[in-house]
């Protein structure tokens, strides 16, 4: 069984170490149903099994809101794993405003905690 594991995202490269086949696998990146173009799979130097996977990030899956990249074997149609990028104003904005709606609704109870108390024990 083969085994994906992300190292990092570096200037529009996802990258990833995938442990387990002695042969290199084909992989394939799907966003959105369609294969993404120039994904690489090379050895690892001194280290037998392991294979170094590149995915290039397209310049047009950065547009707005939540797209989720796939990784899988051709062969097999396993999915080894997935990435996700969230870029935009309007999904950073949602998340600031969750969290201001969260801290309000702590403070209320907070304060009803607090009244409780004193009615119960006065």
């Amino acid at each position: 069984m083969a085994t994906l594991t992300k190292t990092r995202i570096r200037a529009g490269v996802w990258e990833g170490v995938l442990s387990g086949p002695t042969a290199p696998p084909a992989l394939e990146v799907l966003l959105l149903g369609v294969a993404i173009a120039g994904v690489t799979v090379t050895a690892i130097p001194d280290r037998s099994g392991e294979w170094a996977v590149r995915v290039p990030i397209p310049s047009e899956a950065l547009s707005e809101g939540v797209q989720t990249f796939i990784i899988r074997d051709v062969a097999t149609e396993e999915k080894l794993a997935h990435f996700t990028i969230i870029t935009g104003v309007a999904m950073e904005e949602d998340l600031r405003a969750e969290v201001d709606l969260l801290r309000a609704e702590l403070d209320m109870l907070k304060r009803a905690f607090r009244r409780h108390c004193l009615e119960t024990v006065g």
